[in-house]
């Protein structure tokens, strides 16, 4: 039996643990605790205790029938894994077919039947290789497994994986686009084929069931061009991932990375000029690399000018058999930090990334087994966080200051704006922040300085908003839980006054780069959809 199969069978409930389960939840409902509760209704004949998603299931079936009324809070309480929806949406990651990759990097590893870089046994991967990469159907089943553990599925953020996106034909990126887009929409065509409409699947998911509030796609810094994205706009997407890797070109010659870090700062510049969201790829330990050169590197990406990401992903180099650095390994011409060396290396150069980035990851989720030797520890994040803590220097990043779970008392929240140049905008970062300094939600608004470099209808003589994001455990459209960040309105306030600082900078329009799911709300302010970017005369402004 395969992981899929052994997932589904565990989450087929007989008759009697639904009634259980129904038990239990009446007592949690009372107030009780959640693993109190459970412990308070064992199964029968000594099998042991209720999993949270049986309750989940019974939750589920008592609204379904009208027997009980939707109750956010109480499903928040049951939810499994409640952090993968803290951050105010729902992520679904699909992956696409092995293809040649144009890079020829020595820290890879090159798995057969598998796209570049990635492994069968990584979680993500293994959704993937599992439903044969199609796309239709890892979204469907995804959507499917988070409903049953009880994760809200409204608003989607499409994560597409693989190996370097801009590199595969363009006509299977768009058949791969639409697939997810129909597996979100509930529909599956008999017509599979490449030509069925992609804006049509689109139009169809802007009032959909599982609307895509962000389409997330990775590549290769020297890939991108104009008409690179302008193609990704099409698409839908609003965030690109890119593998910088390293800022010193000494560095990324080693290790055959194929571009150097001038081609990474022209991507970031392209990338923001068009209002994406930039997340940028960085790999500590790579050959060639030192403690000292790392923590170097690492401050070069914040110098203006520079990549000076919104969101970042620390990778740090880790040694797989199936890599060419394995052979340097052997020779003993590489050598991995120790796990004290890496984590007092992220904690010498957390605490100094701007309260405008997000870190998302610290390691890749590389099942231990594969790494032939230097770091093997998973809860690296928790570790770092600790030595942060020991030291007194606490990470400002906006993971590290989210909301979550907290409750927000309007009242208490105050409106910062973080303005920032990298040389070809100026960036304002609009944040509500509350008491303890938590972020309860934020805008990106960049204002061109170098005019409309992409040459687009849309952007001319506007400023862009690149992401309006509000914190708080992700809850469905409707439900509302009492305090919730996501219902306080913030992002309107917030969109306000991204208008009034475009409109006293003197630019003649708002652009957005809106999601295929966010354009009815972008709609509902005043925003129209133009060619490529929901659009919004600043004449129109009123208080």
């Amino acid at each position: 039996m395969n992981s899929a199969q052994d997932w589904h069978k565990k989450r087929t409930y007989s008759p009697e643990e639904l009634e259980l389960a129904k038990t239990a939840l009446a007592d949690i409902r009372a107030g009780m605790d959640v693993q109190k509760a459970l412990r308070h209704h064992p199964l029968p004949d000594g099998q042991g205790f209720l999993a949270k998603h049986t309750l989940v299931a019974a939750y589920r079936e008592l609204v379904g029938t009208g027997a009980w009324q939707a109750d956010a809070e109480l499903l928040a309480r049951i939810r499994m894994k409640p952090v993968r929806t803290l951050s105010g949406v729902t992520t679904i990651t699909v992956l696409t077919k092995p293809f040649p990759c144009p890079g020829e990097c020595i820290f890879c590893p090159t798995e057969a039947d598998m796209p570049q870089s990635y492994l069968p046994d990584e979680p993500g991967a293994r959704r993937g290789v599992e439903n044969e990469f199609d796309p239709y159907r890892q979204v469907s089943s995804r959507l499917k497994a988070l409903r049953e553990v009880g994760h809200p599925t409204d608003k989607i953020e499409l994560l597409i994986l693989g190996g370097s996106w801009s590199a595969y034909p363009r006509v299977y990126r768009e058949w791969f686009v639409r697939r997810c887009f129909e597996a979100l929409n509930g529909e599956n065509p008999q017509d599979n084929q490449v030509g069925a409409a992609l804006a049509d699947a689109q139009q169809r998911n802007e009032t959909g069931t599982h609307r895509c509030v962000g389409l997330v796609l990775e590549t290769r810094p020297d890939l991108i061009t104009r008409e690179e994205l302008i193609f990704n706009r099409r698409l839908g997407a609003t965030k690109l991932q890119i593998g910088i890797q390293s800022m010193e070109d000494r560095v990324l010659a080693l290790n055959r990375r194929g571009h150097s870090a001038a081609q990474s700062v022209e991507a970031a510049r392209l990338i923001r000029a068009a209002g994406y969201k930039l997340v940028a790829h960085w790999m500590p330990n790579l050959l060639g690399a030192t403690l000292e050169s790392d923590r170097a590197d690492f401050a070069r990406l914040w110098l203006t000018g520079s990549i000076q990401p919104d969101e970042l992903k620390i990778y740090p180099c880790q040694l797989l058999k199936s890599a060419e650095l394995y052979h340097y390994w052997e020779r003993g011409d590489y050598q991995p930090y120790t796990e004290a060396e890496l984590i007092s290396l992220l904690a010498d150069i957390k605490p100094s990334v701007p309260r405008y980035c997000r870190i998302n990851r610290v390691i890749r989720d590389i099942p231990s087994p594969n790494v032939v030797a230097g770091n093997r520890n998973t809860s690296l994040r928790q570790d770092v966080a600790r030595e942060l803590e020991r030291r007194g220097t606490p990470c400002a990043c906006i993971r590290c200051r989210e909301v979550r779970r907290g409750k927000v008392d309007i009242e208490t929240l105050r409106l910062n704006d973080l303005s920032y140049s990298t040389g070809s905008t100026e960036e304002h970062f609009l944040s509500f922040d509350a008491p303890e300094d938590k972020l309860a939600g934020f805008l990106r608004l960049s204002l061109p300085l170098d005019g409309n470099i992409l040459q687009l209808a849309d952007l001319e003589a506007a400023a862009l908003i690149r992401e309006v994001h509000v914190y708080g455990q992700s809850v469905e459209v409707g439900a509302g839980l009492p305090g919730a960040a996501q219902h306080l309105g913030l992002g309107s306030r917030l969109l306000l006054e991204a208008e009034r600082i475009a409109r006293e900078s003197g630019y003649a329009s708002l652009a957005v780069i809106s999601a295929v799911g966010t354009r009815q709300y972008y709609s509902a302010r005043g925003y129209e959809q133009g060619e490529l970017y929901m659009v919004k005369p600043l004449n129109t402004f009123q208080e």
